[in-house]
């Protein structure tokens, strides 16, 4: 069952146009929880990002400008719908559509990490959505445990409702590591400040589906 509401504003360069509201049950002991499903204007969104990263403004974000997209890049199978290895500002309206329609309000998946081979525990893992994405979906972030392992959840004080189930939202993420000791950061900048990992949440995404998310991390270059 689905209620749909309707609001208008304007944040960020990103025009709000309705929320969906997906119920789902949870047990006995209370009522459905309604998990918001963001829908915001692909356009927008699209151009933000060809603005962002399409540096020489061929209309193409390829080559080093894909290296400092780690969110699209790591998704550029699914978004470069004719494989010539490069994204469009079309393709990239295609794809925010594709997530959009998929009527999912949270996604729940666990992602494993490991340092040198080894899983790394006790690291905080931030999924901070692309720059062109910030203002429409909201970071999620998790702890690994002592296999490496954690679930990605927007933090309860950032939901629609503090009620609502744990879960992260449909888009590009740039994945962020860190462990401190003593004071110190203990990740490489390449996997925090500097980032080069990304992931796509959707549902179609293979390693989602495959219970396959996982980023193996290096000391050293």
């Amino acid at each position: 069952m689905r209620v749909h509401t309707t609001q208008s504003r304007l944040n960020g360069g990103l025009l709000w146009v309705s929320v969906a509201i997906l119920l789902i049950p949870v047990g006995c002991s209370g009522g459905p929880d309604a998990v918001p499903i963001a829908s915001f204007d692909p356009n927008q969104a699209a151009d933000q990002a060809m603005e962002i990263y399409d540096q020489d403004q061929d209309g193409y974000i390829a080559g080093e400008e894909l290296e400092q997209a780690a969110g699209i890049n790591a998704a550029l199978e699914r978004i470069d719908a004719n494989q010539d290895g490069k994204v469009s500002g079309d393709e990239m309206v295609e794809r925010i559509r594709a997530w959009q329609q998929m009527s999912i309000g949270y996604m729940n998946f666990n992602v494993d990490f490991t340092m040198d081979g080894r899983p790394l525990a006790g690291a905080t893992v931030t999924f901070d959505p692309e720059p062109f994405l910030e203002d429409a979906i909201a970071p999620a972030v998790g702890m690994t445990t002592m296999a490496g392992s954690t679930a990605p959840s927007i933090p309860k004080e950032q939901r629609a409702s503090p009620d609502l189930p744990p879960g992260i939202q449909a888009g590009l993420y740039l994945v962020r590591v860190s462990k401190m000791v003593d004071g110190k950061e203990t990740i490489p900048a390449k996997y925090n400040t500097a980032t080069i990992l990304g992931q796509e949440v959707a549902k179609d995404d293979p390693a989602i589906n495959n219970k396959q998310v996982a980023f193996q991390l290096k000391s050293t270059e």
